[in-house]
């Protein structure tokens, strides 16, 4: 029952995806291009930053539905966010995808139904794809 909550809330996440489409016009937006290495799966991540926080969020990109649905769940969950904030869930969502467990204290909101990928290891990267997005604009921003 809760699996199939879960699958649905993944679905509706890659069929209508949230924050989808480039932000364009502010000086302070970081475009980030990425390719899943392991499948092809392709985004770009675009981050408005002020003041130390996630302002805004959106991504453009082609790919599987958990990749899809991965980068319309983290663009929602850390937006308004303080860059520590951020680190925080990005750590406690590789750990749900590669370990299967939850983070006390660390809401993941919708993103939280990913945690079936732990079992499909090929699939890690597809849930992670967005995450690794921003773990290069925070290594060129040297966070």
């Amino acid at each position: 029952m809760l699996d199939d909550l879960y699958r649905k809330i993944v679905m509706d996440h890659a069929k209508y995806k949230r924050n989808y489409g480039a932000m364009d016009g502010e000086r302070d937006i970081h475009k980030i291009h990425y390719k899943n290495p392991t499948c092809g799966d392709m985004m770009v991540l675009y981050l408005s930053v002020k003041e130390g926080r996630m302002e805004d969020l959106s991504f453009e990109g082609e790919g599987c539905s958990i990749s899809m649905a991965s980068c319309s769940m983290m663009t929602e969950l850390l937006k308004k966010h303080t860059v520590g904030e951020c680190l925080k869930k990005r750590r406690a969502f590789e750990r749900l995808i590669r370990e299967g467990h939850r983070e006390d204290g660390i809401e993941l909101g919708d993103a939280a139904s990913l945690q079936g990928v732990h079992t499909l290891r090929a699939r890690h990267n597809c849930a992670l794809m967005p995450w690794q997005a921003l773990d290069r604009w925070l290594k060129e921003q040297k966070i």
